[in-house]
C-alpha cells in the first residue's frame, strides 16, 4: 500500500484540472501562429545549453536532496533505446513544482519538451520553463492551435520526446490520479509514436526531513513500458482508449488499483473534488 501524505495546506480547487498557484508576472506574450512553439533559432539553442548544463551540474543533484527523489524502472529506457530515439510521447502525475525536472533527470541525456499552461509561459518562471523545453498551449485561436499542432507534430517526427502533464495542472502531493486530458493520446496516435507511462509516488520521510526541512514525503519516479494505439480501432475511439490505458498504467506504477481510484481516466467539465477518501 502506497504512502499518502494527505495534504492538508494546499487549496485544492473545485475541478481537477484547475490550477491553484498564482502567476503574479504578465510579460504580454502572444501565443499565436507566429509564436516559435519550437524555437531552432541559434540564439535560442545558445541560451539553452547553458541552462541544461547548469540544471545537470546543480539542479539535478538539488533535486534528489531537495525530493528525495529515487527513480525506478530506468532499465526500460534502456530496453527501448532505439523505440524511444524515434519519437516519444511521455506522461506522468503532477504533483511538484519540480516533478519535470525529475523527469528531465530521469531520462537524461535525452532532452524532452513539455506541454505548458500558457499562463506560466507569460510569468515570473517563463524564462526557465521556456529553457527546459516548455511549449505553451494557445487558448481560444484556432489558427493558433494548428501552428502550435504542428510544431509539436514535427518536433516528434524528428525524434522529439514529448512530456505531458495529462491531469492539467500541478496539485503538490496529491495521491490519487486525477482524470487524464486527452492530449496525450491525442499526440500518440495522432504522429504515430508510443507513450511512455510514469508515475510519481510518496515515501514517507525521516524526522529529518520532516521536522527540519518540513517535507511533506518523498519522492518515488517509476518508468512503465510503452504503450502503442490500438490500429484495429477506428480512428475516432483510439485516442480515447489509449488515454484511458495510460492513465491506468500510471495508477498502477503510484501503487493505486485503477478500479480503486477514485476519479475516471478521462476528464469532463463537471468532474468535481467532492472527495478525498483514503486509497485502498
Amino acid at each position: 500500500m502506497m504512502f499518502d501524505p494527505k495534504p492538508t495546506r494546499y487549496p485544492f480547487p473545485k475541478y481537477t484540472d484547475q490550477h491553484y498557484l498564482v502567476v503574479k508576472k504578465d510579460n504580454g506574450l502572444v501565443f499565436d501562429e507566429n509564436y516559435p512553439y519550437i524555437d531552432r533559432s541559434r540564439a535560442f539553442r545558445f541560451k539553452q545549453f547553458w541552462v541544461r548544463l547548469l540544471l545537470r551540474l546543480i539542479v539535478f543533484p538539488l533535486a534528489v536532496v531537495r525530493l528525495g527523489l529515487r527513480v525506478r524502472g530506468k532499465k526500460i529506457l534502456k530496453q527501448n533505446k532505439e523505440l524511444l530515439q524515434k519519437g516519444v510521447v511521455s506522461c506522468a502525475n503532477h504533483v511538484h513544482m519540480w516533478d519535470y525536472i525529475s523527469v528531465m533527470k530521469a531520462i537524461s541525456p535525452r532532452r524532452p519538451n513539455i506541454l505548458a499552461w500558457a499562463r506560466n509561459l507569460r510569468g515570473e518562471n517563463a524564462f526557465l520553463i521556456r529553457m527546459t523545453g516548455g511549449i505553451p498551449i494557445p487558448e481560444g485561436d484556432p489558427s493558433a492551435t494548428l501552428a502550435f499542432v504542428r510544431a509539436v507534430q514535427g518536433q516528434l517526427a524528428r525524434g522529439g520526446w514529448l512530456h505531458v502533464c495529462a491531469e492539467g495542472s500541478m496539485w503538490e502531493y496529491y495521491a490519487p490520479i486525477r482524470p487524464f486530458k486527452s492530449g496525450v493520446g491525442f499526440f500518440a496516435v495522432l504522429c504515430e509514436k508510443p507513450v511512455l507511462p510514469m508515475a510519481f509516488s510518496y515515501r514517507k520521510p525521516n524526522w529529518i526531513r520532516r521536522v527540519i526541512f518540513r517535507q511533506t514525503a518523498c519522492l518515488t519516479l517509476t518508468i512503465g513500458e510503452p504503450i502503442f494505439f490500438d490500429p484495429s480501432l477506428p480512428n475516432s475511439e483510439r485516442i480515447e482508449d489509449l488515454t484511458r490505458r495510460c492513465h491506468a498504467a500510471v495508477c498502477r506504477l503510484a501503487g493505486i488499483d485503477p478500479e480503486k481510484n477514485p476519479y475516471p481516466p478521462i476528464f469532463e467539465n463537471n468532474e468535481r473534488v467532492d472527495d478525498y477518501g483514503p486509497l485502498e
